[in-house]
């Protein structure tokens, strides 16, 4: 009996040590990291994804890194610009570990480092920037800042992908005077905008009132035209009648009986002409000789023939 429990300990003490041994010797690197291994206390090699054997109790994982990005927040500090205002800036920062074996052995803590790098240049750039470029060039100064950094950084096997200013803190004083500037500064681009609105009300009245009066005698003009055109085919049509009716009259008096008939229609004309003066006037015309109307009217008749015989 107690052979067996001797032998059943020793059964369980070797599997035991056998699930150590495996457990010490595979390794199972995730995806974007790097296993940094130790030979008896020497660098070894690093690994890459994937699954691994180890040497049990000779080899080990001395460090662990991730090749993902990180982002570390930089914390606020004060900086003193070039026209000697102090401001408190804080950031944001975005790192990669590029080699895992200088992330190990070049720096003790690359995160804590890459932060305090950042505070300090970015005492340098916003020491040399007014305040009013701090927040015009925050571009810039971003990448400014990037440049160095990533300059100090590469002994440490880290890379330095963005820098971003997240805020920039005036002091109470400086704020006021700035809001007051930039109220004033839109109190005149309103005053702009409305003198200038007025000055474009005032031109397109004028302008309006130009076209009017463009118009206007326009218009004129064009009525005087059709007036004048009106007036003058009036004069024309009434030619053309009066010379269409002395026309037929000739026509007429070619005919048997038309010099008669022109006779008596000149009598009766003369007659009645003569009695419309006699009503119109308060002093009564008579003829000398009544015999003189016969006469009138022989001498209009041959003034009538004579115009024929030319025609």
């Amino acid at each position: 009996m107690e052979n067996f429990d001797l032998g059943t300990l020793l059964g369980i003490g070797i599997a035991l040590a056998a699930i150590i041994v495996i457990l010490k010797s595979a390794r199972i690197v995730p995806q974007r990291s790097n296993f940094v291994i130790e030979r008896l206390g020497k660098y070894s090699r690093t690994l890459d994804s994937g699954f691994h054997f180890l040497i049990p109790f000779v080899d080990k994982v001395a460090y662990q890194q991730v090749l993902k990005e990180e982002v570390i927040d930089v914390e606020r500090q004060a900086c003193v610009t070039r026209d000697n205002i102090q401001v408190g800036i804080n950031g944001v920062m975005y790192i990669q570990v590029v080699d895992s074996h200088k992330a190990s052995y070049g720096i003790n803590d690359y995160r804590y480092a890459a932060s305090q790098l950042a505070q300090t240049t970015m005492r340098s750039v916003i020491g040399q920037t007014d305040l009013d470029k701090t927040f015009e060039e925050r571009a810039k100064i971003n990448e400014e800042v990037v440049r160095a950094l990533d300059e100090a950084a590469a002994p440490w096997g880290i890379k330095v992908l963005r820098y971003e200013i997240s805020d920039i803190e005036l002091p109470t004083s400086i704020k006021d005077a700035l809001e007051q500037q930039m109220r004033a500064e839109r109190e005149r681009r309103a005053a702009i905008a409305k003198s200038e609105g007025e000055r474009q009300a005032m031109i397109n009245v004028s302008e309006g009132q130009k076209q009017e009066v463009i118009n206007l005698s326009e218009g004129e003009k064009m009525k005087q035209i059709n007036e004048a055109e009106g007036r003058a085919r009036e004069i024309e049509l009434i030619a053309e009648a009066t010379a269409e009716g002395i026309r037929k009259i000739a026509l007429a008096i070619k005919e048997p009986g038309g010099s008669e008939a022109v006779s008596l229609r000149i009598a009766e004309q003369y007659v009645k002409e003569f009695g419309n003066l006699a009503k119109t006037n308060n002093t009564m015309i008579i003829p000398a000789e009544l015999s003189n109307i016969g006469g009138a009217v022989a001498g209009l008749s041959e003034v009538l023939r004579a115009t024929q015989k030319k025609t």
